[in-house]
């Protein structure tokens, strides 16, 4: 997320009251989470597995709840709970703006798209040209939405990240301020959820086309080209590349990368990075090849047994 003007450190720190390091003119021109951060940007950590990867990143200003050494040309934020803080800004640079119409007045619909009734399109959202979007379609804030895109019936683009911090009293959530884009020619089936980036996009590439019932998570970016069937679960931060396949009821965990042209096979548990150009299939994962001989083996395993009598 970028700021819509820059900032400086004293600023930051005098807003979600708390002590710094570095020179108080020192320039902040956003915040992002740790695998999109940039120069400019504000990162938290909060614990201390994770202090040197913060640190060491590209991220100029780290929130952190523990004064370290500083690196040369960075700042600190010191913070007693930089979680809290995190959400601390995100409130305040992208507040939650209500709506009492369906379709915002802020919102920028493209030349020949159709919108269908009961539709609802939330606050500066933009809609390229010769969309068609199906009735109950949620669209929620600061969605971008290029040209020809189809989205079928009950889809909500733009759903909060499923990300807490376990505190002795329940669960606290981290605010999401973040987008989803989706480009030029993408097909989305019905009742699908895109959960929108916590500070970053949540991306669909051009010529993409989703199944009914998939859910996509946060700050994922699926490629060009990709097929996903239904009731595919993507957990959040994977990088799908270009021309993908995953089959019906694939589930991922978080993080990971699935190289282009990799074909997944239905219920396979993605649960590593995966090169592209191989077939997989299986939980844990394994090219398909290597998974089926297993499966012949375990299926000669009886007669086996009987031979040894």
């Amino acid at each position: 997320m970028k700021f819509s003007k820059p900032h400086t450190l004293q600023e930051i720190a005098d807003l979600i009251q708390c002590n710094f390091v570095g020179d108080a003119e020192f320039s902040v021109l956003g915040m992002n989470e740790i695998h999109v951060v940039e120069p400019g940007d504000i990162v938290f950590v909060d614990h201390p597995k994770y202090y040197d990867k913060a640190l060491q990143s590209k991220a100029t200003i780290i929130l952190i709840n523990k004064e370290v050494d500083c690196p040369d040309g960075k700042a600190l934020l010191i913070s007693d709970d930089p979680f809290r803080d995190f959400n601390t800004l995100t409130k305040h640079f992208m507040p939650f703006q209500s709506s009492n119409v369906s379709i915002a007045t802020s919102a920028k619909i493209g030349h020949g798209t159709i919108i269908q009734p009961n539709t609802f399109v939330g606050n500066n959202v933009i809609i390229g040209n010769n969309c068609l979007i199906h009735s109950n379609v949620a669209i929620y804030d600061h969605t971008i939405i290029g040209d020809n895109v189809i989205i079928h019936a009950g889809t909500v683009i733009g759903g909060d990240a499923f990300y807490y911090k376990k505190r002795a009293e329940g669960f606290d959530q981290l605010l999401s301020g973040g987008r989803v884009v989706i480009e030029n020619n993408v097909g989305i089936g019905a009742l699908c959820t895109i959960d929108k980036g916590v500070t970053g996009d949540t991306t669909i590439g051009e010529g993409s086309k989703l199944d009914n019932q998939v859910h996509v998570g946060h700050d994922t970016v699926i490629g060009k080209k990709c097929l996903i069937a239904s009731q595919t679960g993507i957990a959040g931060c994977v990088v799908i590349e270009d021309e993908v396949t995953l089959w019906g009821q694939v589930g991922t965990t978080s993080g990971i990368t699935i190289g282009a042209k990799a074909v997944v096979m239905g219920q396979t548990g993605v649960t590593k990075s995966i090169e592209g150009g191989k077939s997989y299939f299986g939980t844990p994962i394994e090219e398909s090849r290597e998974k089926l001989k297993q499966l012949a083996n375990i299926k000669k395993i009886p007669e086996l047994l009987n031979k040894l009598k």
